[in-house]
């Protein structure tokens, strides 16, 4: 999009956009991001916009919650390996296979689209935990370097580990904080994060604010299982379109 005062138009709108969602449902900024700006620019360019909007909003919600300390002890593994396998994996975003790169992209958010909707649940043995929480990180990392996207499979994974409402609020505001500083170092590294996306990034933080805010207070005016139906809905479409459009130049 060469026009930048239509770039910060779209940017700002997606972001509202975004944090509405986000707002309402309590996660979802990233991957409406990532979709939507997917249709205009590069996985990796939409992943260097997503990061401080990103890391902002996921501290908020991290920080929103009751004492993290007993939440950090019995994660720590699994984010560590989303620590490890977002950096190793980051080279993949930012490579030159870009539309492979987008066709994941798509595929990743029809995945998390059909989850939504069909409603698929885990439930995860306590004493699996020390074995499962690291592979599902490993998975996670990889799909956060590859796509930017991150909540597959963690998002399921820690829907089932059998948490309270605002311990799993903010054990997903910290699978996310701690991919979004992973996936920033891993971008910074392999010189995708340049100043000029730096500072559309920093835009982005205040209209994502803004709809959280417009989402908090939609929240209690709308039916949250209607959103949510249409919400997964739109987002397979979306994802469904971004797909085609990775991989359509192999027809």
């Amino acid at each position: 999009m060469p026009d930048p005062y239509l770039l910060i138009i779209v940017v700002g709108a997606v972001f509202v956009l975004a944090g509405l969602v986000k707002g309402v449902v309590g996660l979802g900024l990233p991957t409406v991001a990532m979709g939507l700006l997917g249709l205009i620019m590069l996985p990796a360019e939409a992943a260097a916009i997503l990061l401080l909007p990103s890391f902002v909003t996921n501290i908020w919600q991290l920080l929103a919650g009751p004492d993290i300390t007993a939440l950090v002890r019995r994660l720590w593994p699994m984010m560590l390996a989303v620590f490890a396998a977002t950096l190793a994996s980051t080279g993949l975003i930012t490579s030159s296979y870009t539309s492979i790169v987008t066709a994941g992209l798509g595929l990743v958010l029809l995945a998390y689209a059909a989850l939504g909707l069909l409603r698929l649940k885990m439930s995860v043995p306590q004493a699996a935990e020390p074995w499962a929480g690291p592979v599902v990180g490993a998975f996670t990392g990889i799909m956060t370097g590859a796509t930017g996207v991150f909540v597959i499979p963690a998002v399921p994974y820690l829907g089932g580990l059998g948490l309270g409402r605002d311990d799993l609020v903010q054990a997903l505001g910290l699978s996310f904080t701690v991919s979004t500083v992973a996936l920033g170092i891993g971008l910074w590294a392999n010189g995708a994060v340049p100043l000029h996306q730096l500072g559309m990034s920093a835009f982005a933080i205040l209209p994502a604010l803004a709809g959280m805010w417009l989402g908090g207070w939609l929240r209690g005016r709308i039916a949250a299982e209607t959103f949510r139906r249409w919400f997964f809905a739109g987002l397979a479409l979306l994802g469904a379109h971004i797909s085609w459009q990775g991989l359509a130049p192999a027809f």
